[in-house]
């Protein structure tokens, strides 16, 4: 019976001690930080800040009267937005289409070359 009880005793301790330094690398792993290279961070934010950029363009553009937004697209690459579209518009329609997008928080430049004139 005694030689039971230590053989248990020793198993139960070898059983902790193995569990532990187990736990000890998984916390470990789960708790280290998510490291993102610099690059990696700047494109998601770059990314970010384009599909912001284009979606606040797009949307003043089809609320402004007179514009044919919803024929407008627009597409944003850091910061650069070009404004095209399929149909015609006036002079007058893309300089305000123009204004529009400058008006916007992080545009750089704006191409309007892709929008067809009357």
């Amino acid at each position: 019976m005694k030689k039971f009880a230590i053989t248990a005793a020793a198993a139960t301790a070898l059983t902790l001690t193995m569990a532990g330094s187990a736990f000890a690398q998984t916390t470990q792993a789960t708790q280290a930080p998510m490291v993102l290279a610099a690059g990696e961070v700047t494109e998601a934010k770059e990314a970010t800040s384009d599909t912001w950029i284009t979606t606040k363009v797009k949307a003043d553009l089809v609320t402004e009267k007179g514009i044919p937004g919803t024929d407008i697209k627009v597409e944003t690459n850091k910061g650069v937005v070009s404004l095209s579209s399929t149909v015609a518009v006036t002079d007058a329609q893309k300089t305000t289409a123009v204004a529009i997008a400058k008006k916007i928080k992080g545009v750089k430049a704006v191409s309007a070359d892709g929008l067809k004139a009357e």
